[in-house]
């Protein structure tokens, strides 16, 4: 799952203990890298970090996720169709937010997620500052929800990724079938949510 997902599934800021920095964590893990990096930061981050690796794991690893992954392979996108599957998920989220988190407008959620790693930028890898600057700025999280947000964000990362030129073709792909797709995501998210749900509750104290 990409930047969306992963901020909604961190949690609630009424329910979810030490909720600010879970999703601090999460965003951060991005580019949190080894044991070293993981234990450089505070125990409730540091369970953020884990979140977002658990949730990377499990999506990774998810039979209908491979069958999303498989098709886009097969639409040419090679070893890059994971990558492909997560943006173009958080697409579908997006697109659809109204009914996964019916509790908050998209725009209103986004600009909450802003203002609450802008108060706390300096504890991200500094790589993740300079991404979160352009990202606040245009607004990626509500993008997604538009099909140019998605070739936005994929052409974006054919620039910027060595070797991931194909990705620029990615959009195209996923919105070629976007109907599977989203059959898929919808198939998915419900054992996201709940394998996600059972990892937090781990995290009470």
């Amino acid at each position: 799952m990409n930047f969306l997902a992963h901020l909604l599934l961190s949690g609630s800021p009424l329910s979810t203990p030490a909720y600010e920095d879970i999703v601090v964590g999460n965003f951060a893990a991005e580019a949190v890298r080894g044991r070293a990096a993981l234990e450089a930061y505070p125990a409730a981050v540091q369970r953020g970090i884990r979140l977002h690796r658990f949730i990377d794991s499990f999506t990774d690893a998810h039979p209908v996720v491979r069958r999303s992954t498989a098709r886009l392979r097969e639409a040419g996108l090679g070893k890059w169709a994971g990558v492909v599957a997560d943006v173009g998920y958080d697409h579908l989220l997006a697109r659809s937010f109204a009914e996964f988190h019916p509790a908050e407008p998209l725009p209103a959620f986004a600009q909450r997620q802003y203002e609450l790693l802008q108060a706390r930028r300096q504890e991200l890898p500094e790589r993740l500052q300079h991404m979160f600057s352009y990202m606040r700025r245009d607004d990626w999280l509500s993008g997604y929800a538009r099909p140019e947000g998605l070739e936005r964000a994929l052409l974006g990362l054919s620039r910027r990724v060595p070797t991931g030129a194909v990705l620029a073709t990615g959009a195209g792909a996923f919105l070629a079938a976007a109907e599977d797709f989203d059959a898929d995501f919808r198939e998915f998210w419900p054992a996201l949510r709940a394998g996600v749900a059972a990892e937090l509750a781990m995290f009470v104290p």
